[in-house]
């Protein structure tokens, strides 16, 4: 018996050992499993963990490349911005590092909160901009408290200081934070969020240029955040620089001719193209759009009746009114309907079937030639001339002037006008073109609009005779050092095809219009330069009530096309005073006063201009004065007084 029981006992503890040593290589396999797990399949996450405990990356923003006018003169560059960020691996409790935060200085916490949660996804080293553009008392307080607010940081960002403020402020346009659906557009892949990017203007449309490379140091922390060493650095590469074909100093002169009133003017360089000045009436400061924009500032913005936000040389659509009498006359000496011979009596108005239409003189021009008709802006002499054209003759010729489409300037955005026809409004309308409808075409009403842009490349081509030059805003592209990169030369879209004995007709009558007695335009003339030009008016509204004033939103627009010297034009103009009834008194004087501008500006300085200049007077000396403007009767549609 105790043999037997000897031999059970040690069969049982074999078994216990072999059981136990079954557990015991379970549990050292299941070991080996769990290393092979931590050591070979997760080894690139694990050691990706471990580096982002200790390392830091620091972002060094790009400075902005500068934007220059045409002389050199700095438009637009950069000083020093500073934004709040926060290292969220460094970060025990958001909640409690937010509440602080807004505590302290003075900031909105939900908008911090949804600005963390947009830097999500992104490697928890890489800092995240909580608020932009503080102010040096909140960077004080930041440092101050830097042991209670773990994880944050001060960076310095630079941002956009306009050497002018409001100067040609709708051209250059304006700098923001790239936008959460800016960030997922194609294009856009190596911006970061709280980066600035160009949001209109010239600021946009060379934001490839103008922006830079951004740099940044890696850098390895102790656990408590502080900077062990520098792992590696990149230095950020200045963006490249925009020199404008703009002269600021003629642009300051058009913007202040408008004082208060709403509009826009363009001048080019006839034989060109070049934009010489591009002016949107009323401004605004482009500055305010980098940081938050204070509540009253956009609401006054916003509710501002003359629509200062809005670019309206680029965008500003407007019925060209008797500016827009050039073509027609050029359509009817092309066709062979007039010569320089053709009269017309005009007596104040002219009957088409069941319809008068109206001449703005309603005691009428008498006997009236192309010369005459452009010269005292006869509306009948042109009615009869439309008439005979028809609509689609008018058309042609517009076309063959490249209206009707935008010209290209290099703006996002650009209207392109309308140029009516038979086949258009059929389309639009499903309605033939009536015979009356081309009366108003005729003198640039009706349905005829054009931006300030076309108006001034219109005047440009007929000054040089008959090639239409695309209008360009950047003269170059130079690097950090000034070293030009790219140049752009005048590209022409097209010729007229027209005679130059058929221009000369006409730009005779332009001459009468500002030099001659009974002319439009004479508020634009210059005591040392032949101006040539035409006035225009456009309807707002077509019923007046002629027993009250007439609200400041139901006025006709104003317009004068001018260019200069007659005999070898240089500049071309355009102007548009918005709600400023009379071409020749509202718009007349703006464009003399930029033409006037222009050709001072290429004269030596005087003696006696240095002697004022160094006494602090304005230099005003040279300046002649403004020639009377002499006031017409009329109050038809199309007045040009």
């Amino acid at each position: 018996m105790t043999e037997q029981r000897f031999v059970r006992e040690i069969t049982e503890s074999k078994r216990r050992i072999l059981i136990l040593s079954f557990v015991v290589g379970g549990i050292f396999f299941l070991l080996l499993l769990r290393l092979w797990h931590l050591q070979i399949l997760n080894a690139d996450d694990y050691r990706n963990m471990s580096e982002n405990n200790r390392l830091r990356f620091v972002p060094v923003a790009a400075s902005r490349g500068a934007i220059l006018d045409r002389n050199g003169e700095v438009l637009v560059s950069n000083q020093p911005s500073f934004s709040l960020a926060v290292v969220p691996q460094e970060v025990t409790n958001k909640d409690e590092l937010l509440d602080r935060l807004a505590k302290l200085l003075g900031l909105d916490r939900a908008e911090m909160k949804e600005r963390w949660e947009k830097g999500k996804g992104r490697a928890k080293y890489y800092p995240i901009i909580l608020a932009s553009n503080i102010n040096r008392d909140q960077v004080e307080i930041v440092e101050e408290n830097h042991l209670r607010l773990q994880g944050v940081e001060i960076e310095m960002k630079p941002v956009r200081e306009y050497a002018s403020g409001v100067l040609a402020a709708h051209l250059l346009g304006y700098i923001g934070e790239i936008s959460e659906d800016e960030l997922s557009t194609k294009g856009f892949e190596e911006y970061n969020p709280g980066d600035y990017l160009g949001k209109n203007g010239i600021e946009r449309s060379w934001e490839k240029e103008l922006h830079g490379i951004d740099g940044g140091r890696q850098l390895e922390v102790d656990a408590r955040g502080r900077v062990l060493r520098t792992i590696s650095e990149s230095y950020p590469t200045v963006g490249n620089s925009v020199v404008l074909t703009i002269n600021a100093k003629l642009q300051k002169v058009a913007e202040d001719a408008f004082g208060d009133q709403a509009g826009a003017a363009v001048a080019m360089d006839v034989n060109t193209g070049e934009v010489l000045a591009f002016v949107s009436k009323p401004g605004f400061d482009p500055a305010l759009f980098s940081g938050k924009m204070p509540a009253d500032t956009w609401k006054e913005y916003l509710e501002d009746k003359r629509h200062p936000l809005e670019n309206k040389a680029l965008t500003g659509q407007y019925p060209p009114g008797s500016t827009f009498k050039i073509i027609t006359a050029l359509a009817g000496l092309e066709d062979g309907k007039i010569d320089e011979k053709t009269t017309v009596n005009c007596n104040g108005s002219y009957e088409l079937g069941t319809s008068i239409f109206n001449c703005w003189n309603r005691h009428g021009h008498g006997v009236t030639n192309l010369k005459k008709a452009l010269r005292e802006s006869c509306d009948v002499y042109f009615y009869q001339l439309g008439e005979r054209l028809g609509v689609d003759r008018i058309a042609a010729m517009a076309k063959r002037f490249m209206l009707g489409a935008p010209m290209g300037i290099g703006l996002a955005h650009e209207k392109g006008g309308m140029i009516p026809t038979s086949e258009w409004k059929m389309k639009r309308f499903a309605k033939r073109w009536f015979h009356g409808e081309t009366l108003p075409v005729a003198i640039g009403q009706g349905y005829v609009l054009m931006t300030p842009i076309q108006l001034a490349s219109m005047i440009a081509t007929v000054a040089n005779e008959g090639t239409v030059y695309r209008p360009f805003l950047v003269k170059r592209i130079i690097d950090a050092d000034g070293k030009p990169l790219k140049e752009f030369k005048p590209e022409a879209m097209g010729t007229t095809g027209i005679s130059a004995e058929k221009f000369r007709l006409v730009k005779q009558g332009l001459f009468a219009v500002v030099n001659e007695p009974g002319g439009t335009g004479g508020a634009a003339r210059l005591s040392d330069v032949h101006v040539a030009g035409k006035t225009g008016s456009s309807q707002v509204v077509k019923l007046r009530d002629s027993k009250q004033a007439t609200p400041y939103q139901y006025r006709d627009h104003a317009l004068f096309v001018a260019f200069a010297p007659y005999e070898k034009p240089e500049i071309a103009v355009a102007v548009v005073v918005e709600h400023g009834e009379h071409g020749g008194s509202a718009a007349g004087p703006i464009a003399g006063r930029m033409l006037r501008a222009w050709f001072d500006g290429k004269k030596p300085p005087s003696k006696k201009t240095a002697v004022q200049k160094n006494n602090g007077d304005e230099d005003t000396a040279d300046e002649p004065p403004a020639p009377p403007v002499k006031k017409q009767s009329g109050n038809g549609d199309d007045s040009d007084d």
